[in-house]
Parts: C-alpha cells; sequence; structure tokens
C-alpha cells in the first residue's frame, strides 16, 4: 500500500470512529454509575454535594463508570478528557495544568499551580503532588474559572477534585486485572464495609507496571517504564447522630522513568564552540516512540557521572481528618486537618541527546506541609445558604539539583572548562486565610450569590548555586569577583561555599530573601431557574496566584528575583438545560479574562552563560472564549454526546527576551498552552441480551495548535553552520494540532465485566511540550497507540 492510500486509510478510519462516536457515546457525565441521588450527576463546587445542574458554574465531572471504562488513570488522560485543559509533562518531570489557557510552565517543586487539586477537600498544594492517585474513585470533578473564595488563591485557572469512593454500609469488595501493550500489568482492588454499628471502612489499592516504551534512534537501548505502587485507607465514625469524623491515609510511590525528549533544533549558545557532537547529532524519526537520552559514560574530574541514565523515585504519604460537628439542626463546624510528606530522587536527559550537552544527574527533594481548615456551614434546604470560616498552611520544600554541560558550548569558550556545578532551595511557604460565601433566595428561582477571601501569604527562600567539587565553578565565579570588584580574589571552598554573586559582585553567601504579599478574591454572581429544567447564571470573579522564587542554575541574583502574584478577573454567563426525563442535557457559557502580572518561566540573557531560565510577569494578558457540552439518549441504551471550547488568548503588554535570547515585544502573542479549539465526541452503546449486557463506545478528541512560549508561534532558528532544525520543522516552538480516537467494547453478566479498549488507536504522533535547554531544542511527545483487556469482578 502506498503512503498516499495508507494516509487515506487512516482518514476514512478516523471518519469512521468519529461517526460511531456520534452514534454510541454518552455526554461528559452522563453514565449511569455517576448516579448519586437519584440519577443526578453531583458536584461540591460550593463546598457542599449539590446536583450538578442546579449549580451556576462550569463544571466538567467525570463519575466511576468512565474513569474505569475509559481507562482514566493519570493527569494526562483526564485533561485529554476535559475539553479546556491541557496537560503536559516539564523538563522536571514535574506535571503542568493548564485551564481556558490560566497556567503556570514551571518545573520546580516549591512553585503553586494556577489549577489546584484536592483529594476530598484536602489540598495537593504543589503540581508534583497530583502525579497519582487517581484510584477507587467516586468522580472526579473539574471547576472551571477562578475559584478563590472557597478553595482559594492558586487556583485562577481552576479546580481539580479528586473525590474518593466512600465506606460502604455493608460488606462489599472488587478487583480489575488489566494486560496491555507494551507488557502492561495493571491491578486494582477495594473492600469495604462496616466494622460496627457506629464504624465503616474501606481500603483500596493500585499497581501499574509497563516495559519501556521510548526506543533510542542511535544505539540498543530502551527507556520507559513505568512501575506505580497506591493504596487508600479509609475509615468513617460516626459516635453520634450529630458527630462524624473521617479518616483518610494515601500513600504511592512512582519508580516510573522520566521521559526522555525528541531533539528538534540545535542552537548553541556559544557558536564558536559548539562541539561537533552536538551540531552534527542526527534527528529522530517522526513517531512517538523515538528519542534519545544520556547513557552514563560521562565521568567529572571528581568521579561522578554527568550524564546518568534518566530515572526516578517519588514517593508520597498523607493523612486527612475531617470531623463535623452538628451545632444545631442548620449549623454544622467543620475541621479539616491534614499533613503530607513527599521525597524524590531522579535524573533527567535535558538535551534530548545521548551527549552530555545539558543534563540533570540529580534532582531530588522533599516537600513537607501541613494544612487546618476551620467552617462553619447552615443547610442546603435554607434559603439562606452560607460559609464561613479560616485556614492555615505550611509548607516546607527543599530542592537540590545538579547540571552537567562537559560538551555545552560554555564549557569550551574560555571559561575555565565548567561542565558542572549545583544548585539548591530551601524554600518556606506560609499562607493563611479568613472566607466566606452566601447565596440567598430573594425571589421564586432568583439566587444571588457573594463570596470573598482575604489571603495573607509569606514566602522565604535561601537559594545558592554550588560548585560540585571539582572547582572549576568556585574559580571561574572567585575570578569575576575579584575583577568586577577590583580587589582580591575570594576565597571559595569547593562543594561547600555559594558560587553566586550577589548584588555588590560578592560571592559565598546564599541569597536570603523573603516575599510578603496579601490579596482578596472574591467573587459575585446570580442564578435564575427559569423552571425545573432550565438554569441561568452570570458570574464575575476575581481569584490570585502567589508569588515565588525560581529554582534555577544562577550566576548572579539578579536571577533570583520573585515574580510578584497575578490576579484573574473574570465574567461569565451560561446556561443549563436538563429535560425531566434527562434525555437532553446542554450547557453553553461564555467568558472573559481579565489577566494580569501573569507568571511564566521565560528567559534572561546572562552575559556568562548565554540564556538561562528566568520567571517573568508579563504585565498585561486577556482571554475570552465559549464553551457548549450537549447530550442526548435518543433511546434506550444509546447516549451521544459532544463538547467544544473555544479560547482566544492575546498578550496585550509585555517586552522581554525571547528564547533565542533576542528582545522582544511580544504584544498580540498568544497564551502557550491555549489551544483555540478543544473539541471531544464521546458515548456509548448497551444493550440486555438476557442476563449479560454488552456495550461498545468510542471517543473522539481533537486539539488545535497552541505553543510552548510566548512569541513561539512566530520563531525560528536563525541559518548558520552550527545552527539547524529536524527535517520539516520550520516554527520549533510551536505545538501542533492532532486528533485521537479511543475505542472500548465489553460486557457485563452478573458480578463480572469483561472490556477490550484501545488509546490512540491510529497511532497519531503529536507532542504536548517543547523544551529550550541549553544548545538544542526537544519534545516531549505524546503517548503512543496502547490497547489491551481487563477483566473485574465485585460482590
Amino acid at each position: 500500500m502506498t503512503s498516499q492510500r495508507r494516509r487515506a486509510f487512516r482518514r476514512g478510519l478516523t471518519l469512521s470512529a468519529a461517526l460511531i462516536g456520534i452514534i454510541a457515546v454518552p455526554a461528559h457525565a452522563q453514565a449511569a454509575d455517576d448516579a448519586v441521588a437519584e440519577g443526578e450527576i453531583v458536584v461540591t463546587a460550593n463546598k457542599r454535594t449539590q446536583a450538578l445542574k442546579d449549580v451556576g458554574v462550569t463544571a466538567a465531572v467525570l463519575g466511576a463508570q468512565q474513569l474505569t471504562e475509559r481507562k482514566i488513570v493519570s493527569l494526562a488522560d483526564i485533561a485529554a478528557t476535559v475539553p479546556g485543559l491541557s496537560y503536559s509533562s516539564s523538563e522536571n518531570n514535574t506535571p503542568v495544568f493548564t485551564l481556558r489557557g490560566v497556567g503556570f510552565n514551571e518545573a520546580s517543586l516549591a512553585a503553586y499551580p494556577t489549577v489546584s487539586v484536592y483529594t476530598d477537600e484536602a489540598p495537593l498544594p504543589f503540581p508534583v503532588l497530583s502525579a497519582q492517585g487517581a484510584f477507587d474513585l467516586d468522580r472526579i470533578e473539574v471547576l472551571k474559572g477562578p475559584q478563590g473564595t472557597l478553595f482559594g488563591q492558586n487556583s485562577t485557572g481552576g479546580a481539580i477534585n479528586y473525590i474518593a469512593a466512600k465506606p460502604t454500609d455493608t460488606l462489599s469488595a472488587g478487583a480489575d486485572l488489566s494486560y496491555g501493550r507494551f507488557n502492561m500489568v495493571e491491578a486494582n482492588g477495594f473492600v469495604s464495609g462496616p466494622l460496627g454499628e457506629q464504624l465503616k471502612f474501606r481500603l483500596a489499592g493500585h499497581y501499574l507496571h509497563a516495559d519501556d516504551w521510548q526506543r533510542s534512534y542511535t544505539r540498543k537501548d530502551s527507556l520507559g517504564e513505568s512501575e506505580v505502587y497506591a493504596v487508600r485507607g479509609l475509615l468513617d465514625w460516626e459516635p453520634a447522630d450529630t458527630v462524624r469524623f473521617s479518616l483518610m491515609l494515601n500513600a504511592w510511590q512512582d519508580k516510573s522513568d522520566p521521559q526522555a525528549g525528541q531533539l528538534v533544533a540545535v542552537y548553541p549558545q556559544i557558536a564558536a564552540a559548539a562541539y561537533p557532537e552536538v551540531v552534527n547529532y542526527p534527528y529522530p524519526p517522526q513517531n512517538a516512540r523515538a528519542a534519545d537520552w544520556s547513557n552514563g559514560t560521562t565521568v567529572s574530574p571528581t568521579g561522578s557521572i554527568l550524564d546518568p541514565r534518566p530515572r526516578s523515585n517519588r514517593k508520597f504519604q498523607q493523612a486527612v481528618l475531617r470531623g463535623d460537628i452538628d451545632l444545631t439542626d442548620q449549623v454544622t463546624l467543620t475541621s479539616l486537618s491534614s499533613y503530607l510528606h513527599f521525597r524524590q530522587r531522579q535524573s533527567q536527559d535535558y538535551d534530548g541527546t545521548a551527549s552530555n550537552n545539558d543534563d540533570i544527574p540529580f534532582n531530588d527533594g522533599t516537600i513537607k506541609s501541613v494544612f487546618q481548615e476551620l467552617r462553619l456551614s447552615n443547610g442546603g434546604r435554607s434559603s439562606i445558604r452560607w460559609v464561613l470560616g479560616a485556614n492555615y498552611q505550611r509548607s516546607r520544600i527543599r530542592e537540590n539539583d545538579g547540571i552537567s554541560y562537559s560538551t555545552g558550548s560554555t564549557s569550551n569558550a574560555g571559561l575555565n572548562f565548567i561542565i558542572q556545578n549545583g544548585y539548591r532551595s530551601n524554600t518556606l511557604r506560609r499562607d493563611y486565610a479568613f472566607f466566606g460565601n452566601a447565596e440567598v433566595d430573594v425571589a421564586p428561582g432568583l439566587t444571588l450569590k457573594a463570596g470573598a477571601r482575604y489571603t495573607n501569604s509569606l514566602t522565604g527562600v535561601n537559594l545558592c548555586n554550588t560548585d560540585l567539587g571539582d572547582g572549576r565553578t568556585a574559580a571561574l565565579i572567585s575570578g569575576l569577583s575579584a575583577l568586577l570588584t577590583g580587589g582580591p580574589a575570594p576565597v571559595v571552598r569547593p562543594g561547600i561555599d555559594c558560587v553566586t554573586l550577589n548584588s555588590s559582585f560578592q560571592v559565598g553567601q546564599p541569597f536570603i530573601d523573603s516575599l510578603k504579599q496579601h490579596n482578596t478574591s472574591w467573587r459575585f454572581g446570580v442564578d435564575y431557574k427559569l423552571n425545573r429544567d432550565v438554569l441561568l447564571y452570570a458570574n464575575v470573579s476575581r481569584g490570585y496566584k502567589a508569588g515565588s522564587y525560581p529554582t534555577i542554575s544562577a550566576s548572579s541574583e539578579a536571577q533570583y528575583i520573585p515574580v510578584t502574584q497575578e490576579s484573574v478577573t473574570a465574567y461569565e454567563a451560561g446556561a443549563k438545560l436538563t429535560t425531566a426525563d434527562r434525555t437532553f442535557t446542554t450547557n453553553v457559557a461564555a467568558f472573559y479574562y481579565d489577566y494580569r502580572n501573569k507568571q511564566i518561566r521565560g528567559k534572561t540573557l546572562d552575559p556568562i552563560f548565554g540564556v538561562l531560565n528566568a520567571l517573568i510577569n508579563v504585565p498585561k494578558s486577556r482571554l475570552y472564549g465559549a464553551e457548549i457540552e450537549a447530550g442526548v439518549r435518543p433511546f434506550h441504551g444509546l447516549a451521544l454526546g459532544a463538547s467544544v471550547t473555544y479560547v482566544n488568548s492575546k498578550v496585550q503588554r509585555y517586552t522581554g527576551t525571547n528564547v533565542l535570547g533576542v528582545q522582544q515585544d511580544f504584544a498580540g502573542s498568544s497564551i502557550p498552552f491555549s489551544p483555540k479549539w478543544q473539541a471531544q465526541v464521546d458515548g456509548e452503546y448497551r444493550w440486555d441480551m438476557g442476563g449479560v449486557t454488552p456495550f461498545v463506545g468510542a471517543v473522539l478528541n481533537v486539539r488545535a495548535k497552541t505553543i510552548a512560549y510566548i512569541g513561539g508561534s512566530d520563531l525560528t532558528i536563525p541559518a548558520s553552520p552550527v545552527n539547524s532544525m529536524a527535517p520539516g520543522v520550520t516554527r520549533p516552538f510551536a505545538i501542533k494540532g492532532y486528533e485521537t480516537v479511543d475505542l472500548r467494547a465489553g460486557a457485563e453478566w452478573g458480578q463480572w465485566k469483561a472490556m477490550i479498549w484501545g488509546k490512540n488507536v491510529f497511532d497519531t504522533y503529536y507532542w504536548q511540550n517543547v523544551i529550550s535547554a541549553f544548545d538544542t531544542v526537544y519534545r516531549l511527545a505524546g503517548r503512543p497507540a496502547s490497547y489491551g483487556v481487563t477483566v473485574g469482578y465485585k460482590f
């Protein structure tokens, strides 16, 4: 078959799958297992359980059946299921969420997100903490738009809530086992039931293993093994009718390999000092599996491995205690306490080649965080519903990193042959807040809403660049200090003292600083219930994300300047229609965001090492768009659904350094990771065959093009004898649009369920991020086609 015929055949299959989806798949959150309280889809957007159709917010809810049948087990899976939500990994193997164009592409452990994540209202305050945990869930709620009044700062884009499956009144248990491509083995199980009249428990576990999925295109090697263990325990105790306690313990370990990048371009910092092995490095073929990474052969003068094979070991433990005491028939006091501990030990390839151009031999760190919230709220049946509360959070984050670049152009440019250095950070983040929210029914069907939260935040840092023991970085920085100050060269002890120049060009002391800020988030809105089936709503709100310091390799303190807090003022209006028999539902919303001081990981031009990372505030941006979601059940067993999100983003004022080290006016550029169009067609058909219920389903996901850096849609690599781009690449920082198709088919009978499934079944090649490294640019590709079989049993 010719390549042209193969392309035509694939287009035909994709169109066929789309048509199958249009006639055979449910809308978001329409599956039967999502039913809670007489079949209604519920959400806790207002810190209490409500029917989704009665809440004047834009939200997507993924129920237990959807999570299971569509094999939603990762952050990437969640983002692929919710239009408007984008996911990408990063150079430090840290997840990045962007919702409706609001995101923070920062890889350090201490970076607060713009899309906050919670498990049963307990915060996971840093993105890396949310990497696992999507198992044994009742549902996942994705709330869109600023959620600052009830969910706090750092939710300028929205909030994602994992709602764990709860202990049952009767003994029940279940398990499922999956086997798929790359020798993937996944096992899930739970047991739940009473331990007495007042005590119930639930214990759930998750295991995942898969062999390497990436292949080196220059040697016989592979990478990408997955290894995850997770467990969750819940204990519910009700000593009296008015007193309830719930204890949740979460733990997981993730030993999966960090993803290797695909080389896209070579752009040496210092052209005259470029190493031939980097300049002449071959480019990979255009498929998801082809990549390259360091092989652990380069040794430093001190004997350490400069370019280790990428590896990771992350461990997480969390304890959450919730207490609810009914003070009266209408008023409840709630206490929520949480403690978590996280540790990682990992190394990454940071250049997309097997050369030691830019590698991270160690990227180690810990997070310890405590959280306490107290709130009072009244019952949902009152005509005035209110919540008053306060919370406190304190986190300590330590990160210790090394960077090596023996074939980096700056190491061959007369800089005393520096080939490695380290950098470390010790960060304290403390926040306390007071908040209130109220809903008042002022007339039949008409509800006014208002809320506010005052937040006081403190970030304190101790940052330092270090010599890793060979003395080369120490000698260079000491000499520079003497040259710039006109005094004697200071003594810098290799491997011990800081080698970061301060504002007076002195060396040897860490950068110690603090950032104190406060803000008031607010929200006003109106809901109008035209009738029991139609809800109209309008909201205006403002949310904030706290400022922060970078964790980067810095030659001077100028790179440690923090970014200030950002804010989003959002205007949104929408409508929800649900027929009485639920055969048709539709949700429509339009929004406009005024985005101030957006935080980005940008670039700065360092006089010693060239283009380096820095945190930057973009003074003014705007986004506007619309969403529509519809589902229909034309007859028994058949459910159809579709959703479309449109986002138009623009930087209105910002001039800075682009990824090539050139000053640029970025006004008019779109915001990274904000594709204009995202769409999904999904659903399912079930029929009864006398005790056996077969089902088939399909999902079509569509994402338009976007960019990884501000200005990236137009940037290209200048032509020169040492610069190059991969064949067919003209704009290396662009992320092309793509379509993927997922399919499933199975049957249920009695307590058994079996299913065959495929994700990205046509093996579409796409990528989620582009990283501008030292002398190279590389992509992080989306996963290739995967498929398998799942068998489950419940009693």
